[in-house]
């Protein structure tokens, strides 16, 4: 077969899908609601006018939660696709899936011990930090 002959599906899907989502756009522009208020373009959260600036400077606490949220959420995926492929892996699975969950523990712990997970400002456990001198 040519290189032609198996692209023409490609090539029809992506005009298909151009036509679609030109169609979706023109539609909305021309049947879409006209507001001529002048708070129509302020942005807001949750109904509520923002105030202030959008360049707060947030504490590095916020990022460390966040950067946990998406370790745990990708292991979690991982303990997922195990779980449901579990009675086909037998015990090396079983033992896999065990030492992944313990070093998933060990580095909980370590970040514990390593205070990473106290977000009070300024709060240091004694004998952690100490003074070089």
């Amino acid at each position: 077969m040519t290189a032609e002959a198996t692209l023409w599906p490609l090539a029809v899907y992506a005009a298909a899908v151009l036509l679609l989502v030109s169609g979706m756009i023109g539609l909305s522009y021309l049947l879409g609601e006209r507001h001529r208020d002048p708070a129509t373009g302020d942005p807001y959260e949750s109904g509520i006018l923002s105030t202030g600036s959008a360049e707060v400077r947030l504490s590095v606490s916020f990022y460390l939660v966040a950067m946990f949220f998406v370790i745990f959420d990708v292991e979690a995926v991982y303990l997922f696709a195990w779980a449901v492929a579990g009675r086909e892996l037998g015990w090396s699975g079983y033992v896999q899936v065990l030492v992944f969950v313990g070093l998933l523990a060990a580095a909980l712990a370590y970040l514990w011990r390593l205070g990473a997970l106290d977000w009070a400002s300024g709060v240091r456990r004694p004998g952690r930090h100490k003074r070089k001198g």
